[in-house]
């Protein structure tokens, strides 16, 4: 078989481009604490992606259900955020938060990573939206959780078939970086281990 040479390492419109890319992070909130499968986990991998979107200067932007009764963001990630929009809602759609939707199209970003809670609901209506959108959604896998595994599994598989592509945080901060020679390579590199 011969082989021919690629005219340039052209970028796979499935991987990540950071420089079309942003992060949503729907609803990790105090309300959840104690009802979501793997609640340390998520936000563990969470707190590691939003790490890197700041390292690789990301837009990341976050939502609140009912932040009255449901609390603020987890205490673990506020001051990941910093000064990321917060967008309060009472959709299940992050794209019903006032503002999020027009704040979403004026970043010109194709390329979605959407991750948080709950993937049935939230995750599952707004990753929904966004693939009707146009956008492609990218799903990091251990960003995501629901109260029942059952229904986390149900969602993520639905949202794969409707054109979601899964991935994991790693694979992410990986694509953003491309080469060892990216000039935040390594100080990504230390959240890889």
């Amino acid at each position: 078989m011969h082989l021919r040479p690629l005219p340039c390492p052209a970028m796979h419109p499935n991987l990540v481009d950071p420089q079309r890319a942003f992060v949503l992070l729907i609803d990790v909130q105090e309300g959840y604490r104690q009802a979501l499968h793997e609640w340390e986990r998520t936000v563990s991998r969470i707190g590691v992606l939003l790490r890197g979107a700041r390292l690789l200067d990301l837009p990341v932007l976050y939502t609140e259900q009912y932040p009255k009764g449901l609390g603020p963001t987890a205490p673990e990630l506020s001051p990941l955020l910093g000064d990321a929009p917060r967008f309060e809602k009472k959709s299940l759609s992050a794209l019903g938060a006032p503002g999020l939707q027009e704040h979403v199209l004026a970043l010109k970003r194709p390329q979605a990573v959407v991750c948080g809670i709950e993937t049935h609901a939230c995750i599952s209506q707004t990753v929904h939206e966004l693939v009707a959108s146009g956008f492609s959604v990218h799903l990091p896998v251990d960003a995501l959780s629901s109260r029942r595994p059952f229904e986390h599994d149900q969602a993520l598989q639905k949202m794969l078939r409707a054109g979601a592509l899964p991935t994991s945080v790693e694979q992410l901060l990986l694509e953003f970086l491309r080469t060892a020679d990216h000039p935040a390579f390594k100080l990504v590199q230390p959240l890889l281990k």
